[in-house]
């Protein structure tokens, strides 16, 4: 029931930084009252149940895709004017996986296998993660742009619609956030490729994961190649997105979830 109780909080507490006004940059106040909260509740979460070692079920998994994501968004408002408009988006989406490492807290988890300084793998989980977290952030990007197009296009635009980035500006953003998770996603393979050679002796072992990952860096590129070109914008740009994002997240909580839930 304890753990429960702080699931639900945990997912409580990044409900109030969906209602983030629209042209809201943290310089203090209310938004960065609303942000902290947000992140603390997953960390809260984190702390309690990772402390003695990490765990490596489905349900931390996703809680560290929440904290990677809402550290991400919080840096990203902060730079880009416009950013806090995504947050009705991806607030609802991090609550949907909130409650999704809920349901599946007590999974059966596998054991971490390998002999990687335990150093080195934390690092790898942290690099990894938060390049899951800002292709999270470039997806919901995406989707805006994509909502914000259909609505023009229907010349029905809705009090939603209203409160997302305008096109111009999500494209804008969906360019920024697929350079540095592009950027972060090469260091993780990078730094995936060292721990493969400890665990078997082989820079690259063609795994589930690795191949997803290794298709979504390589989507990645060709994006931001064909973008730069000027061949790729608005919703066609959405689409690809997403699916890299789809990808990146069969290689990540997919592939927990296959071994540890429907396999367990």
């Amino acid at each position: 029931m304890t753990g429960l109780l702080l699931s639900l909080s945990a997912v409580a507490s990044l409900v109030p930084a969906g209602f983030m006004r629209a042209d809201e940059r943290p310089a203090g106040g209310v938004a960065w009252a609303l942000l902290a909260v947000a992140i603390a509740g997953p960390a809260v979460w984190l702390v309690d149940n990772v402390g003695g070692g990490w765990r490596t079920g489905l349900a931390p998994a996703l809680w560290l895709a929440i904290l990677s994501s809402m550290v991400a968004f919080a840096g990203l408002v902060v730079v880009e004017r416009g950013a806090a408009r995504l947050a009705p988006l991806l607030v609802g989406y991090l609550v949907w996986l909130g409650f999704l490492a809920t349901i599946w807290e007590h999974a059966p988890e596998r054991p971490l296998v390998g002999a990687a300084p335990e150093g080195w793998l934390v690092a790898h989980i942290l690099v990894a993660v938060f390049a899951y977290g800002l292709l999270t952030l470039a997806a919901v990007a995406g989707l805006a742009v994509f909502l914000q197009e259909r609505a023009l296009r229907a010349k029905r635009p809705t009090e939603f619609t209203r409160r997302l980035p305008s096109v111009a500006e999500g494209e804008a953003l969906l360019a920024r956030l697929l350079m540095a998770s592009g950027t972060v996603l090469g260091l993780a393979l990078l730094s995936g490729s060292s721990l493969s050679w400890f665990t078997a002796h082989r820079f690259v072992v063609f795994d589930h994961k690795t191949v997803l990952s290794f298709a979504t860096f390589v989507a990645i590129g060709v994006l931001l190649i064909v973008h730069s070109r000027g061949g790729l914008s608005g919703r066609r740009a959405a689409r690809y997105v997403l699916f890299a994002y789809l990808l990146l997240t069969l290689a990540y909580p997919g592939v927990k979830f296959v071994t540890d839930v429907l396999m367990g």
